[in-house]
């Protein structure tokens, strides 16, 4: 299942993430890294979506760039997530997976905040 999600922000988005088990600490070799949970073949961080580039005149900013309203990651996961509000259906998806064309990851069967599945 591909997810395609969007958050207020970035801490926001590791908090749920981790929370739901996407994204695990892990010990090795005495040292905490970050992995992927039971299931996550991929976490994609999109980011920011920059929707109008700045105007520059030399290297100074005339106009400041505009983005799309949140924080943007992707994940491809095996397990199914109720993401409630933050999953969604972009129009015009920045970003898809290798052997997936974006016409591939949609329309959702997206599992509602009730559990149950549209």
């Amino acid at each position: 299942m591909i997810y395609k999600l969007t958050y207020t922000d970035k801490a926001a988005a590791l908090a749920d993430l981790k929370a739901k088990g996407i994204l695990v600490e892990v010990e090795f070799n005495g040292e905490k890294h970050e992995a992927y949970g039971n299931g996550v073949a991929a976490v994609v961080e999109i980011g920011l979506i920059l929707l109008t580039p700045p105007v520059m005149e030399g290297m100074e900013i005339i106009e400041e760039p505009i983005y799309a309203e949140g924080y943007h990651y992707d994940v491809m996961s095996s397990e199914l997530y109720d993401f409630g509000a933050n999953l969604v259906e972009p129009k015009n998806p920045k970003h898809a997976f290798a052997g997936h064309a974006v016409t591939e990851e949609f329309p959702y069967n997206p599992i509602l905040g009730d559990g149950i599945q549209e």
